[in-house]
C-alpha cells in the first residue's frame, strides 16, 4: 500500500467520485473556482455507467443536459483544439451513447488538458474517512483532511488476470457523484434478495437491456419477465413488443410484466386515475400493448424464490436454459400462486446508494429514502412521483462532517427520478461554498422544461436523430400528452425557495406516489 505524504490543506485536491455528468460538472466548477479537482472513476472512461445503457434515449433535450461551467470550458478551447467541440442541437434528445461521445468524453479531455484537473479511470474508491479519526472521534475532527482509500486497476498481469494497487490520497473535501446504477434493488419484496437470486444471476438481464440491439439474440423467441413500474420497465417492455413484431419467431417471444402494486395507472398516466391532464406516450403505448394481449400483466406480485433449471428448456420455445420464479401474484383479478418458467428477468426495480465505503463518514441521511435529510421529504416516492422539487444546493446537502457531499443520483438515495440539471446546480453551489463564496452558494435556481421530470413523451416522439417535430414540442410545452403536464388554470405555488421551473411539472401528492397504488 502506498501512502501520499502529509500536505498542507491549501494544496489538497477536492476528490470527486465518479466521472459521469454530475461528477465532471463538479470538476468543471471546481476548476473554474481555482480549486484542484481529482476525479476518480471506477469504469474505463467518462460516463462508463451511461455507456451501458447507451441505446436508451434521454427524456431531456440537450439544452438541459450540458452544464454551464462545462459548456464554458469546452467553448473556450474551440479555437485551439484539433477537433473543436460543437454543441449539439439544443432541442434534440440524445441517447446515452451520444451523451458520452459528444459531451462527456470531450469534457473529460478538456478538464485534463486545459483546466488542470486529474481524471483517473479504473480507480475504485474503497473507503472515505477523516485522516486520523474514525467515525467515533470528535476532538479536532473538523481540522482533519479527508483520507480516501482507493484501488487502481493495473490491467492484465499474466495468468493471474487483472490486478490492482491500493493507495491513499488526502483531500480538502469529497464530492460523491458515484451514482446508484451498480446497486440495483433486489427482486425480493422485503428489500432482501429473493431466495436463490444470487445463484440465478445469469438470468438477470439488468434494468435496461439492449433488446433490439446488442442483446437481441438473448430475447428473441424467449420468455422474458419484466419486473417494475417505472420508465425503465416501460422502455424494456415496449422494446420487447417491437422485437416480437419484427422477429420471425414472434409467436414464441413471450412477455410477462410483474408489478408489486395493484394497478399500473401511475405509469399509464392520464384521466381521473392520477389527476393528470393527458396520458404520456410511454404509458399510452404500454397500456395498448397490455390490452392487446401482447404483454401479460401480473399485479400484487411478491417474488419469494428463484430456481435455476439449467438442464431444461422452455416448453414454448424449446430453446435455452430457464429459471423458475415462485411467489404470489394476482392474475385476472384473482390472487394465487406465482409459478413462472422464463429465460430472462429484466429487474427494473430501482436502485439504492452504496454507502459501504462511507461507513466512517458522519452522514445525516433520511431513514426512509437514504438521501440527505433536508431534501428527503421532497423526493420520497411514497408521496411523490414526478412533481416539482425546489432548487437546492450546498446548504441542503451538508452533513455533520463538513466538506463531504452526496450529489447527483446518489443524493436522491432510493428515490427513482432525477434530472441532470438538478445535479449541475448542486455542484455549482458546492463549488462556490468550497471557494468561500457563500452568496453564490446560497443563490440556487433552476430553469427546467415544461414537461418536468417525466418528459418521457418527448423521448417517445423523437425520431432516430433525437429530434421532436414542432407539433410535438408545442404539445409538450402546453402539457398536452405529457405525463407531468401542467394542469390548466391557476395552481397554488410555494413561496420561499425557488421551485424547479416555478410551476413547471405537476405538484404531486399521495395519490401519485406508492400510496396511490
Amino acid at each position: 500500500m502506498t501512502t501520499v505524504g502529509q500536505t498542507t490543506a491549501q494544496s489538497l485536491p477536492v476528490v470527486v467520485i465518479g466521472a459521469g455528468p454530475v461528477g465532471l460538472a463538479a470538476a468543471a466548477h471546481l476548476a473554474e473556482r481555482g480549486l484542484k479537482p481529482l476525479v476518480l472513476e471506477a469504469g474505463d472512461g467518462a460516463g462508463a455507467a451511461i455507456a451501458r445503457w447507451g441505446h436508451v434515449r434521454l427524456f431531456s433535450p440537450w439544452r438541459y443536459d450540458v452544464d454551464a461551467a462545462a459548456r464554458r470550458l469546452l467553448a473556450a478551447g474551440a479555437g485551439a483544439a484539433a477537433n473543436p467541440w460543437t454543441e449539439p442541437s439544443p432541442d434534440a434528445l440524445p441517447t446515452g451513447a451520444e451523451l458520452v461521445e459528444q459531451y462527456l468524453q470531450p469534457l473529460a479531455e478538456a478538464l485534463v488538458d486545459r483546466a488542470g484537473a486529474q481524471v483517473r479511470y479504473g480507480t475504485r474508491v474503497l473507503a472515505v474517512t477523516r485522516d486520523g479519526a474514525d467515525r467515533s472521534r470528535s476532538l479536532g475532527r473538523e481540522r482533519m483532511p479527508y483520507l480516501v482509500r482507493l484501488a487502481t486497476d493495473r490491467g492484465a498481469d499474466g495468468p493471474a488476470g487483472r490486478t490492482s494497487t491500493v493507495e491513499e490520497v488526502r483531500a480538502l473535501a469529497v464530492i460523491d457523484a458515484s451514482g446508484t446504477f451498480d446497486q440495483p434493488n433486489p427482486l425480493g419484496v422485503s428489500g432482501l434478495p429473493a431466495l436463490g437470486e444470487e445463484e440465478s444471476a445469469g438470468f438477470l438481464a439488468g434494468a435496461l437491456p439492449d433488446v433490439l440491439g446488442r442483446d437481441r439474440e438473448r430475447f428473441a423467441g424467449r420468455h422474458t419477465l419484466v419486473v417494475g413500474m417505472g420508465h425503465s420497465a416501460a422502455n424494456t417492455l415496449l422494446s420487447l413488443v417491437q422485437l416480437a413484431e419484427q422477429d420471425d419467431a414472434g409467436q414464441k417471444t413471450r412477455i410477462t410484466w410483474a408489478i408489486r402494486g395493484g394497478s399500473p395507472r401511475r405509469l399509464y398516466g392520464g384521466g381521473t386515475d392520477d389527476e393528470l391532464p393527458a396520458r404520456g406516450l410511454l404509458g399510452t403505448r404500454l397500456r395498448d400493448a397490455v390490452e392487446a394481449g401482447r404483454v401479460e400483466l401480473l399485479t400484487r406480485v411478491a417474488i419469494d424464490r428463484l430456481e435455476p433449471l439449467s438442464g431444461e428448456t422452455d416448453g414454448a420455445s424449446g430453446t435455452g436454459k430457464t429459471v423458475r420464479v415462485l411467489g404470489t401474484a394476482r392474475r385476472d383479478g384473482e390472487d394465487g400462486a406465482l409459478d413462472l418458467t422464463v429465460h430472462n428477468i429484466a429487474a427494473a426495480t430501482g436502485f439504492r446508494p452504496d454507502l459501504t465505503m462511507l461507513r466512517e463518514v458522519r452522514l445525516d441521511l433520511d431513514p426512509v429514502v437514504e438521501a440527505p435529510r433536508q431534501i428527503a421529504s421532497l423526493i420520497d416516492p411514497n408521496f411523490h412521483s414526478c412533481g416539482t422539487v425546489p432548487a437546492h444546493g450546498e446548504a441542503q446537502l451538508t452533513h455533520p462532517d463538513a466538506g463531504f457531499y452526496l450529489v447527483g443520483m446518489k443524493s436522491y438515495g432510493r428515490a427513482p427520478t432525477f434530472l441532470l440539471a438538478t445535479g449541475y446546480e448542486q455542484v455549482r453551489s458546492i463549488a462556490a461554498a468550497l471557494a468561500g463564496d457563500r452568496a453564490a452558494a446560497d443563490a440556487v435556481e433552476l430553469s427546467l422544461p415544461q414537461t418536468g421530470v417525466c418528459s418521457s413523451d418527448l423521448a417517445m416522439a423523437a425520431d432516430e436523430n433525437g429530434v421532436v417535430s414542432p407539433d410535438g414540442l408545442v404539445a409538450a410545452a402546453s402539457g398536452e400528452g405529457s405525463c407531468c403536464g401542467a394542469p390548466a388554470g391557476p395552481q397554488q405555488v410555494s413561496i420561499g425557495a425557488a421551485p424547479v421551473g416555478a410551476g413547471l411539472g405537476f405538484g404531486t401528492g399521495v395519490v401519485h406516489g406508492r400510496s396511490g397504488d
